[in-house]
């Protein structure tokens, strides 16, 4: 993150981070949101050859309350974070986005009234100017360049970010620390054979699940994958009766326009593969999880 000097502060824990749109005079903004469990950062992603994150704004947890405001300012899924001496308004992408927001901010609200953590004075700026360029929103994804090819799949090209935080931004949606602790336990490898959307032959490839995305090779001993396909934002379903797929075990994940077509070798590795890609399309809130634990 470009214009923060003292992140990494004992106590300091991660929660969320994703795409919010803030509400400013002009209009809805796409910002990077991350939060902890004593501040939110907003930030927007620089004109850099790196793509990095400049932080525009910071809200302490203590102190803050925060709302529902669809019906007020007429966008859906919008809440207002009212802070200490100033309110920011946001939108989500999704009633699901906006609900899994709302109960990790609630409860890093309450954490924030009770525990010893790290202090509520803001965060070091090192910016000179917090205004920058809006980034172009169109989307650029490895797996465009996948699709370049039906026949092989591509490595994907070196100046796109596929960092999770990356594509959160692209993908517009948020992934939270028990997503990323569920990820380290779902790993899986294994063949499978994969078809696009608009060809007719089933490539056979060495596919490895980590990290929120599938790793494609060649075979089990390439040491460099083809290319990479990150899943968070993706569904995972069972074709239909009408897109004439005719075979047994095969999955379909779709984002967008986006369609790829993953068949399996027996029906237990279909339903393994089902539930660890399950896992990474399906982001949880870490509020039902904090609520286990006593604040520290």
């Amino acid at each position: 993150l470009l214009g923060i000097d003292n992140l990494v502060v004992p106590g300091r824990e991660f929660i969320r981070l994703g795409c919010l749109s803030k509400l400013s005079g002009k209009g809805l903004q796409q910002r990077m949101f991350f939060l902890f469990n004593d501040v939110i950062l907003y930030t927007s992603r620089g004109m850099t050859p790196t793509n990095q994150f400049k932080v525009h704004g910071q809200l302490p947890l203590r102190g803050m309350t925060i709302r529902e405001s669809e019906e007020e300012w007429g966008v859906p899924h919008a809440f207002t974070l009212l802070g200490q001496g100033q309110s920011v308004v946001v939108a989500a992408s999704s009633l699901t986005e906006m609900e899994k927001w709302m109960g990790d901010i609630k409860m890093g609200i309450e954490i924030a009234k009770t525990s010893n953590g790290p202090s509520s004075e803001l965060l070091t700026s090192n910016l000179t100017d917090n205004k920058c360029p809006e980034d172009s929103l169109a989307e650029a994804e490895s797996e465009d360049d996948m699709a370049a090819s039906h026949s092989s799949l591509e490595k994907p090209t070196p100046h796109r970010g596929n960092t999770m935080v990356h594509v959160c931004w692209h993908r517009n949606t948020s992934v939270s620390m028990v997503d990323f602790s569920i990820a380290v336990e779902n790993q899986l490898s294994g063949n499978l054979l994969r078809k696009f959307k608009n060809s007719n032959g089933w490539q056979k490839l060495w596919v490895v699940f980590t990290n929120f995305s599938l790793f494609f090779y060649k075979s089990h001993q390439d040491d460099y994958p083809l290319a990479s396909l990150p899943l968070l934002g993706y569904s995972v379903t069972v074709p239909s009766d009408n897109e004439n797929i005719h075979k047994d075990y095969v999955f379909k994940l779709h984002f967008k326009s986006h369609v790829y077509y993953f068949r399996s070798e027996s029906e237990y590795a279909f339903e393994r593969w089902m539930e660890v890609i399950r896992s990474a399309t399906a982001p949880s809130s870490l509020s039902r999880v904090l609520n286990s634990k006593d604040p520290h």
